[in-house]
């Protein structure tokens, strides 16, 4: 589906180098961000105490929330936890205060606003938790790169899977410096949304990938970078379409879908607005670096009577 088309394909390449440029600066920030500053790593990651909380009708939020955080705590993560009347609160932890006074403590504060509140139960995240939790989702990361190079090396080339990744950890660190610089808070829940950005990203490289495979086929006659430019133009109204799709829910979640989904939304709406700049400018651009051409991806027909077919001149 089209809602429009463009019938001059646009110069892209011809800007490359610049906007790879303008890529490497923001990508140099980004690591140094995370270096300097460092991600601001929520209770799963550093530990702390996990209270579950029961109330006799739906409980509110915000005012929760607010109840918790008026003790002094300030990264507290509040969420309902099966349904509505169920509520899971994770504390940090605080130097000189044990779980059970923080959990004595936030139910005291809970039961003077609500009286028919009840504790379902309290336990306390050890560090070593939060360090499996960063072993996990670097292997799961490190897994789906890997995937990632190896599906695209078999489906098209391996200068494609190569472009691909370094466009995709572009998207990534990218994402990570934006929360390293703000200090926004990396829970589960935005590791999650870095991983769904790869994914999404890989996708938009994948569709302008095989319309330069589908070019270099049809248009003998053009140079590397005009069939790049060709597959590029021909994809923007189906690139403009999926992510104005895509990005209006992930907004209806940064907006609307309160502190529990702000980040992980945070987190898409980066990802997909960097995933389209890298793959139009990194992937592409990197690809026709590395000296991608036709013969990589059109395989010459063999004429009848080849000498260097095996099986030419063979009778049946």
């Amino acid at each position: 589906m089209e809602f429009f088309r463009i019938r001059k394909d646009i110069p892209f390449m011809k800007h490359a180098l610049v906007f790879n440029a303008i890529s490497f600066i923001t990508f140099a920030l980004a690591v140094f961000f995370l270096v300097t500053r460092g991600l601001h790593l929520s209770v799963e990651f550093t530990g702390g105490t996990v209270m579950e909380v029961a109330y006799s009708q739906p409980a509110e939020l915000a005012k929760v929330r607010e109840t918790v955080s008026g003790l002094g705590y300030t990264d507290v993560q509040v969420q309902n936890f099966g349904t509505a009347r169920d509520v899971m609160i994770r504390l940090p932890v605080q130097k000189g205060v044990t779980s059970a006074q923080q959990s004595e403590q936030v139910l005291g504060a809970l039961k003077a606003a609500d009286p028919e509140v009840t504790l379902r139960r309290t336990e306390f995240v050890g560090p070593q938790v939060g360090e499996e939790l960063v072993h996990g989702g670097l292997m799961a990361l490190a897994m789906v790169v890997v995937g990632i190079v190896i599906y695209l090396a078999f489906r098209f080339e391996w200068k494609f899977g190569v472009a691909a990744i370094i466009a995709n950890l572009h998207d990534v660190v990218i994402i990570l410096g934006f929360f390293a610089f703000f200090q926004w808070e990396f829970s589960l829940a935005v590791l999650a949304g870095v991983l769904a950005v790869l994914g999404y990203s890989v996708n938009e490289s994948v569709v302008i990938f095989d319309r330069i495979r589908e070019a270099f086929r049809r248009y003998r006659k053009m140079t590397t970078h005009e069939v790049i430019d060709h597959a590029i133009t021909s994809t923007m109204s189906r690139t403009i379409i999926t992510h104005a799709s895509t990005e209006a829910m992930v907004l209806s979640m940064l907006f609307f879908g309160g502190p529990s989904l702000h980040y992980f939304a945070m987190a898409l709406t980066i990802g997909i607005l960097f995933g389209i700049y890298s793959s139009v400018f990194v992937a592409a651009a990197i690809a026709m670096w590395l000296g991608v051409k036709r013969e990589d991806l059109v395989k010459p027909a063999k004429k009848e009577g080849d000498p260097n077919d095996p099986h030419a001149g063979a009778t049946v």
